[in-house]
């Protein structure tokens, strides 16, 4: 298992750093699946995306691809509000868990691919700090509870808010390593961790996302990503629906 585990690593971390997205989304339900407890997989998917983002955003940062100044106010609320998701989770039941994911993969994946890109002259230059701010809060507890980046609830409603895609994508890939890393130090601190497949998930992770990135650069356009995350998305919550079914 634990090469299988590795594999489904490096390849969801590939395809989802194509568009800046944190893979642990579809790597929880899959080591779930495997029949290892939610509490567990939920801190494995936070060091994964925190590792695997990282390095994207590190070769963002160097060709200058990166506004800083908008992705502030998300890593600030998204970093606090990851805790506070953390440790609320304790509190409610791991079907309800299960649930809000699947609400949380149709939404993603839907705005994924049916909102209309903007002609260029029309996107959003300026920065609504508070806005942002409300992105970053909702982001960050959202990733808490379930053991996710927040970047699938990011890019869709800053796409809502009129930004450039491209601009998105670099900007979710640098928030979400703070919002899963503030996340998984509160899963630590209560004892939820499997070093072992955090281990093999995160190398993975990190070699998955590097050449992920590198082939974005290269090969792809920001709308063949979305429709690629968007049929991912819409995959994994239809495989939890008739899961529990």
């Amino acid at each position: 298992m634990d090469l299988l585990i590795f594999i489904i690593s490096l390849i969801a971390a590939f395809i989802f750093s194509l568009g800046g997205v944190g893979a642990a989304i579809i790597l929880i339900p899959i080591l779930v699946s495997f029949g290892i407890p939610i509490n567990v997989a939920k801190p494995v998917g936070l060091f994964y995306n925190t590792v695997s983002l990282t390095g994207a955003s590190i070769n963002n940062i160097k060709n200058k691809r990166l506004d800083l100044k908008t992705g502030i106010p998300i890593i600030i609320f998204s970093f606090l509000f990851a805790v506070a998701g953390a440790y609320i989770s304790k509190f409610i039941p791991n079907k309800i868990i299960l649930l809000l994911f699947i609400g949380f993969l149709l939404f993603s994946g839907i705005m994924f691919l049916f909102h209309k890109k903007n002609s260029n002259d029309k996107y959003r230059s300026g920065t609504p700090y508070v806005k942002l701010s409300l992105i970053g809060a909702f982001a960050g507890l959202v990733s808490g509870m379930l053991g996710i980046g927040g970047g699938g609830i990011i890019s869709p409603l800053m796409l809502m808010l009129g930004f450039n895609p491209k601009k998105i994508t670099a900007i979710t890939a640098f928030v979400v390593p703070f919002s899963s890393f503030s996340g998984f130090l509160t899963y630590w601190a209560m004892g939820n961790i499997n070093w072992r497949i955090l281990a093999i998930a995160s190398v993975a992770g990190i070699m998955g996302a590097t050449l992920g990135t590198i082939f974005m650069q290269k090969k792809l356009n920001t709308g063949t990503v979305k429709k690629i995350l968007a049929v991912i998305l819409l995959i994994m919550a239809a495989k939890l629906i008739f899961n529990m079914f």
